[in-house]
């Protein structure tokens, strides 16, 4: 082996070291029960982990990703620097959109949207994101286990570091209720997730490696071998499976706002302006009725509006409106407007 190949396996194969340590690390963070801040290490680390995975690969499969001057002149590349000269690499957004990225779309659409998070929250104070970005959190950490062994090998497998969480207290259903009813992202953080979701497909939403959900229940078994597990997969497409999907689809039904809702909720936030004719109006230019929007649902003949659309009837206000400064929760007459589908 050359001095210059053993250089670039050296230099690899620390990056993968690094980005398991990394990613080992935004795990026990999140899950030590005496950390507050846990949600936004988790990103934080979790992006640095991808990107030196990322690095590794490319590094291996000899891609340029060393971030080149678009402004130097001549056949010779010249690589941007930071302040102190060491070469600046791509960041993770940009090892994600090369066309030699080797993930799926669901794992680059899970880690677009953290590192999008990301972005809302590096430079500010926020409340809270724990248990409405959760399921991102597990697919990212699931994707890293993947993609890990599948480009590199199988002993830097993360399997085997991390146990089962075991937490202090039962979830009964009360409980789930109620943080269900008081957990609420921060307003920029909830916009940017309306926006990025709801550009997606269905089929792209219900994909694990996007975001990986778990239903935790409580279990009676007479089998011996299994009444101990605390963890049992439900095969896809059997009758437990179903029956799960019943019960989650019916927990997780979306908010819906009639539209005498919105219109109190413009009014409340200051736009005074805003009528109910103003939104008709509005919904029309943008067709918003239209399946394809993902806006709203028809409920035995009444139109029912979700929150993706309450957040483009803001931006419409703001816009009209741009020194108006909207609160950071909607009041408390919208939850009344939830009703079953």
């Amino acid at each position: 082996m050359s001095k210059r190949n053993r250089k670039v396996g050296s230099v690899a194969t620390e990056l993968v070291k690094k980005a398991r340590e990394a990613m080992l690390t935004a795990v026990q963070i999140y899950n030590n029960p005496q950390i507050d801040f846990k949600s936004e290490l988790f990103i934080v680390t979790t992006v640095i982990a991808w990107t030196y995975l990322m690095h590794a690969h490319y590094r291996k499969t000899k891609v340029e990703y060393r971030q080149i001057d678009p402004t130097a002149k001549g056949k010779r590349k010249k690589f941007l620097r930071t302040k102190y000269g060491a070469v600046r690499h791509w960041s993770l957004e940009e090892c994600l959109t090369c066309k030699f990225c080797p993930l799926d779309k669901a794992i680059i659409q899970n880690l677009m949207f953290l590192t999008g998070v990301r972005h809302e929250i590096e430079h500010q104070m926020t409340t809270r994101i724990d248990d409405q970005l959760s399921a991102k959190f597990m697919a990212a950490a699931l994707n890293f286990n993947a993609t890990i062994k599948k480009l590199f090998d199988k002993r830097y497998s993360l399997e085997m570091e991390q146990a089962f969480s075991i937490q202090f207290s039962a979830i009964d259903e009360n409980t789930a209720k109620m943080l269900m009813a008081e957990a609420d992202l921060p307003q920029h953080i909830k916009s940017f997730v309306v926006q990025f979701e709801t550009k997606m497909s269905q089929e792209d939403y219900d994909d694990p490696r996007f975001s990986y959900r778990v239903a935790l229940v409580n279990k009676l078994s007479n089998n011996k071998n299994t009444a101990d597990k605390v963890v049992q997969i439900v095969p896809p497409g059997s009758d437990m499976s179903n029956a799960l999907n019943k019960v989650i689809l019916k927990a997780t039904e979306r908010t819906k706002f009639k539209p005498s809702t919105i219109v109190k909720q413009m009014k409340a936030e200051g736009y005074s302006w805003f009528t109910m004719h103003t939104h008709t109006e509005l919904w029309h230019e943008k067709d918003a009725k239209d399946p394809k929007h993902q806006y709203g649902v028809d409920v035995e003949g009444s139109w029912y509006w979700y929150e993706a659309w309450l957040e483009v009837v803001r931006k419409h206000c703001q816009e009209k409106n741009p020194k108006m400064k909207p609160p950071a929760s909607i009041f408390p007459e919208v939850a009344t407007a939830n009703v079953s589908a």
